[in-house]
């Protein structure tokens, strides 16, 4: 009987991992996926927002979240270094118009995978345009979110994809940079705190840093998934997408968070803990 209780208490299992499987985090998690961790992990594919529900509801132990949902789920600590984010023009988080400037809109349609950009897209109303839309939320569809709304936001893959002509359209990232001159970071792994030890197990840096070594083979894969030139999506792996926080997204992210917090969007200001 101590022979198979000794041996059940040795089997652990694999830490349970929530993450999109957009372009933009893809060099985060193929290391896990396809590389030298695979099986390391037991692997949940969701949409961002979902990803925070997954963590949100202990389905998971750690995920991939829009960086809001730090401040919004309780408890948790963030791996520090590793995030989805930018320096300049992310590319694939847009604020879409036909034909109205950005301080005349008045209807604007949330695509509702998405939770950082939503409220960043509101922060900017709110803090530098002074004004504020009417909010709604849809699925990720340019065509269907623009036929009762001045504009779309959309994020991720669905982002990159339609065709601009004739579009009005306004990178988020950018925007944000025009208006604090910062860096913005949208994404970051959340640990739940009684999963902490198992999570340091977990080499996150060391698969950001392989993904990033096999951004070829991310983009040979992709190419069919993403109606682009491979030239392109090469380009916003290495220009448009940041995986490591400097002293600018540092800065950017607690601004926002500040800044959230002003506008009502979120409670309080969570302090940044680290696993």
């Amino acid at each position: 009987m101590a022979l198979v209780n000794i041996t059940s208490s040795h089997m652990i299992t694999p830490f349970r991992l929530a993450a999109s499987s957009y372009l933009n985090s893809a060099p985060l998690i193929w290391s896990f996926l396809q590389g030298s961790r695979r099986g390391n992990v037991d692997f949940v594919e969701a949409v961002p927002a979902r990803c925070a529900e997954l963590l949100a509801q202990r389905e998971v132990e750690g995920a991939l979240v829009p960086v809001i949902e730090y401040q919004r789920i309780a408890g948790g600590l963030l791996v520090g270094d590793v995030c989805v984010g930018s320096q300049k023009e992310v590319l694939s988080v847009v604020l879409v118009s036909k034909d109205t400037e950005l301080e005349h809109l008045r209807r604007v349609a949330l695509d509702e995978s998405s939770r950082t950009s939503a409220t960043l897209v509101k922060i900017i109303f709110r803090e530098f345009l002074d004004h504020e839309p009417a909010w709604t939320v849809r699925t990720p569809n340019l065509e269907e979110m623009l036929e009762r709304n001045d504009a779309a936001l959309i994020i991720g893959d669905p982002g990159m994809t339609f065709p601009r002509a004739g579009l009005k359209v306004w990178d988020m990232a950018s925007l944000w940079r025009k208006y604090t001159g910062l860096g913005f970071v949208f994404a970051m792994w959340m640990v739940r705190d009684d999963a902490i030890e198992k999570a340091r197990t977990v080499d996150f840096a060391g698969a950001r840093d392989e993904g990033v070594a096999h951004v070829e083979d991310i983009v040979a894969e992709y190419q069919n998934r993403i109606p682009m030139p491979v030239s392109e999506l090469r380009k916003y792996l290495t220009e448009n997408i940041v995986f490591h926080v400097d002293d600018s997204m540092q800065r950017g992210l607690q601004l926002y968070y500040e800044l959230a917090f002003r506008h009502k969007l979120i409670d309080s200001v969570k302090p940044l803990r680290f696993v």
